[in-house]
Order: C-alpha cells, then structure tokens, then sequence
C-alpha cells in the first residue's frame, strides 16, 4: 500500500491551501453577469496592475483565454497568426483557433530555448499585396515561459524585438504567459516588463500559483469590452465567480514568493538525475519549474514502464515519449519529495527494492 503521494505531474494539480478555502468560503461575490463581482473585479484589477495593462478578464481555463485573445485580435474570418511550432496553442488547445475562430496558424520553428528566430517570423508575414492568394497575418503569439522547450524564459530584449517586428508590419502581439511569474522570477526582471511589448496577455492562475481555478487576459480597455463578449458566447460567463477569485487573490499574495523555491527544488531533482547512470538532463535547460529527462539507448525499461513503477511508490509522473518523461515543480513538493523521488527513480532502475513513503 502506497503511504505517500508526490504527484509531479504538472504544477496544475495543487490542492487549494487552508488560505485559499477561507477566502472562498467568505467571497464577496455577485452575478459576474449581470455586473461585476466583488471579487471578480478586485482580481482583474490587481492582475492588469501587476502586468501594466489597463483591463483584466477572469476566465476558466489558459485555452480559453488564448482563444479569446486571438479571436479579437483576429476578428476576420481568415485572419493569420503566426506562433511556435511547439507552442501550447498550437499543439494542446484542440486547433480551436481553426474550429472556432476560422484563423490560420502559421507555425516558426521553436528553438530550444522558445525563442523564434526574427528573421524566419519576418518572413512568415504574408505580403497584404498577395491578400487574394494568402491569408492576413495579423497576430504573433509567444509563450513565456516555454513548457514544451523545458520551461525557458524568453528575455526582455528579445520580447521587445518581437515587439517592434509587430508594430513594424502593424500586427498584434500576445504572450501565451501561463507560467509568466516563474519567468519573471527566474529573470529578475519585473512581470509588467517582461510583458510590455504585448497588446495582451494570458496569465494562469491555476498553474505555478497553485489557485484551484481560472487565467486572467489583460489588454487594453477596448480588447477586455470586445474579449468579455467572446467569453459569453464561448460559455465562460459565469455567475458568482468570486468564490473562484478569491482564492486566487491568495494565491497572487502568498505563492509568488514561493516559485524561487520550486526553481531551485527542480535545479536538484535536474542534478540528481544526470547522475543516475543511464538517465540524461540538459542541466542547462532547467531554468525554472519544468525537468525533462531522458531514458539514453542501451537501458532496458522504457518511459511508460518507469512511470509505471514509480506509481506503485507513490511517484506521479507523465511519459512524453518511449524514452522522455516530464517533471514539474510546484510549492507542495518539498525538498523531501524530491529526495525519495530520485531515490526511488535510482532503486526502480538498478533493481533495488525500496519502502513506499521512506527513502
């Protein structure tokens, strides 16, 4: 029998804290509807102040506040968005910008470090004098951090050269920021900076600052009018949606301060692995919550079957591939945690028997 959990499978599976289940018990809250919830409100404005934008809008998910971001900066049917070819909305939100919005992805290699290289997003721009053959370019998207690419930070400097790109061919920009506080933590750099090249910005709630629930996408006063109307006609209006607000009020207040804590847990874990013989990291690339690592040829267990193992331990992780397997970091794993899991990663593969819940 299993005695202890140490769920890394994503920085989405945190359990609200005491704090964030009184908040919600006692929730100022109203018809979000019909006007404006207290907590809603307070929530929005407090996002759109730390990110220097002049308007915030609660919705339920990171995916449906990308939709709703590009399907405003896009409202012709037909429009094009240019963004990485591993990038979250392109790969993991179900195609809805094509489904639902009637927009064009047009994919820029990712480089490993989630960047796109400028002169290829420049080139992807389609000529307006060929609008009768090709789709209008009208939006670049970036994500920060970068979860496919390992959780790399994107600097300022190269924001705001994509920044200007956009501005130069008179197009949008939007960051995809869903883990944009472990970036502006990892950085050093204050989140309204990081962000201010962007029109808009999706910022999740529910990952890295561990709320039960929502994003918030911060823009301008006239893309929050325009982006309220899209989350009502995509079902994202909701009514006493304080009770979810305040708990992620808490966790603005309390979790921010913790990231630096998981960045540094994961750089241990990274470590840990690389020497564990048969295992590879690119130490590297393990800049803020998010360690990938590899299965190298010649060992005999593939990925499934270590995730498999390590579930009888009470180890929660995700295979990518046949020889890859994610880890993400988040403010309920503590230092013990990662200790028992290279532990048990380092007995399940040399053979060695090992305790559930000691190491």
């Amino acid at each position: 029998m299993v005695m202890r959990t140490v769920d890394l499978r994503s920085d989405t599976v945190t359990k609200p804290t005491e704090a964030m289940r009184n908040a919600m018990a006692n929730a100022d809250v109203d018809d979000d509807i019909l006007g404006f919830d207290p907590s809603a409100f307070r929530l929005e404005t407090e996002v759109a102040r730390i990110m220097g934008k002049e308007a915030g809008l609660f919705v339920p998910s990171g995916t449906m506040g990308n939709l709703i971001s590009v399907l405003v900066h896009c409202e012709i049917r037909g429009s094009e968005v240019i963004l990485g070819d591993v990038s979250h909305i392109h790969i993991y939100e179900n195609g809805g910008l094509s489904t639902i919005g009637g927009v064009h992805p047009r994919t820029v290699k990712n480089n490993k470090d989630g960047t796109m290289d400028i002169d290829k997003l420049e080139a992807a721009i389609r000529d307006p004098k060929l609008e009768l053959l090709y789709p209008t370019t009208r939006l670049i998207c970036l994500e920060n951090t970068h979860a496919n690419c390992g959780g790399r930070c994107l600097s300022v400097e190269y924001t705001d050269k994509v920044g200007e790109l956009a501005k130069k061919h008179g197009l949008k920009l939007h960051i995809d920021g869903a883990r944009i506080f472990n970036a502006s933590v990892a950085l050093g750099v204050p989140v309204q900076r990081l962000v201010r090249a962007a029109d808009s910005v999706s910022v999740c709630l529910s990952k890295g600052l561990g709320a039960p629930v929502g994003s918030v996408i911060v823009g301008s006063k006239s893309f929050i009018k325009r982006a309220r109307t899209l989350r009502k006609t995509l079902g994202g209006g909701m009514r006493q949606v304080g009770i979810l607000c305040a708990a992620a009020l808490v966790a603005l207040r309390d979790n921010v301060g913790q990231l630096e804590a998981d960045h540094k847990k994961a750089k241990i874990l990274a470590d840990g692995l690389n020497q564990i013989k048969g295992l590879k990291v690119d130490i590297d690339s393990v800049e803020t919550n998010i360690v990938y690592f590899d299965i190298v040829k010649g060992l005999t267990i593939t990925a499934p079957k270590l995730c498999k193992d390590l579930e009888e331990h009470g180890i929660l992780v995700i295979p990518e591939s046949s020889s890859r397997i994610r880890i993400v970091l988040h403010h309920q794993i503590s230092g013990s945690d990662v200790q028992y899991t290279l532990s048990c990663i380092q007995q399940t593969i040399t053979g060695t028997r090992v305790e559930n819940g000691h190491t």
